[in-house]
């Protein structure tokens, strides 16, 4: 064979090891980015209309856009959250595109459910705490206390009573903890959901209440409530002038620091790619003026926690809540 024959032999040869090697990596590149393949499942495990299932909503007409696929929010309410996270945790073909809404209920459930057939924390894998809402400490307008420290001082001389959305929510547990940790007299009534309690509390049939924020600020500017404090580790640039109870410190209330937190998960076999494709599309999500409009209407604060933050993160919640329930002898 000449010279001249060798050289175009070997430069026909390079060339299609070139066209090889460039696809291959378009088909590595093909693979890495194939998820979602089929609608992604967005479950709510509560009723439509609250806050969590509004946020999902939200949530998952920004991230059609950002995944370029069709995501479906599904409600599966029962027994505080526990039903829906319950039939996530069994896996199953759809666990590859379905996501679930989490939020206090899910660490709290485990607290007062001790039967559940799953581990909160190890069967899931933890995506994006996407935000934080303050609960806010609340009083009738026509209450004759002013601060956290006249009212508990008069809750431990007097029996007092908290209203709150249902057993097991953010609402009623931080009651309970108040109560544990300043020693007053306060008696839980619950409500079906804070709509029907909000009555009870503006027309002081209640003395308290530790109401999220969304529910209860248009009533706190209009001044048919009165906020003593808010329970979250800063002040709200929504309340300004409202002190922490962190702030307070007295009545052993310097570390009572409780937030109603909403973040995805999914069920612990959710492929690296999904995860990858997820964490990817959310940061976008979190980014965009749409929601962050929308989460300051809630009073809410950007999450700060993802993947294994986040996990560290709801697996002390589970403990802290299990301490509260077993104190408060709550148990479903």
């Amino acid at each position: 064979m000449s010279g001249v024959k060798k050289s175009l032999l070997r430069t026909a040869c390079l060339a299609a090891c070139g066209a090889g090697l460039t696809m291959a990596v378009s088909v590595s590149t093909v693979h890495a980015n194939e998820w979602p393949t089929g609608d992604v499942r967005l479950v709510v495990p509560y009723a439509p209309g609250g806050t969590t299932d509004v946020l999902s909503r939200r949530v998952a007409d920004l991230l059609q856009d950002e995944l370029d696929a069709n995501v479906v929010v599904e409600n599966r309410p029962g027994a505080g959250s526990t039903v829906a996270t319950g039939r996530l945790a069994r896996g199953g073909r759809e666990a590859a595109h379905t996501i679930l809404m989490a939020s206090p209920g899910h660490t709290i459930g485990a607290a007062i459910y001790p039967d559940l057939d799953y581990d909160p924390v190890e069967d899931f894998v933890f995506l994006q705490n996407l935000i934080d809402i303050p609960n806010v400490m609340v009083v009738p307008a026509s209450s004759p206390y002013d601060s956290v420290e006249e009212f508990v001082e008069a809750a431990r001389e007097q029996n007092m009573t908290f209203s709150h959305s249902g057993v097991g929510s953010s609402i009623h547990m931080s009651g309970e903890l108040f109560k544990t940790l300043t020693e007053t007299n306060l008696t839980a009534v619950p409500f079906a959901g804070s709509g029907a309690a909000l009555p009870a509390l503006l027309g002081g049939d209640v003395n308290v209440s530790f109401e999220n924020m969304p529910t209860v600020l248009s009533h706190i500017r209009s001044g048919d409530l009165k906020a003593l404090a808010v329970t979250s580790a800063e002040r709200s640039e929504h309340l300004p002038d409202v002190p922490t109870l962190v702030e307070v410190g007295d009545y052993n209330l310097d570390q009572f620091v409780t937030t109603a937190w909403f973040g995805l998960i999914a069920h612990e076999s959710f492929s690296e790619e999904a995860q990858e494709a997820m964490r990817e599309a959310l940061d976008a999500v979190m980014q965009r003026e749409e929601f962050v409009s929308f989460a300051d209407q809630l009073g809410a604060e950007p999450g700060q926690v993802a993947g294994e933050e986040f996990k560290q993160f709801v697996a002390q919640e589970v403990e802290r809540w299990q301490e509260v329930a077993e104190q408060a002898g709550i148990s479903q």
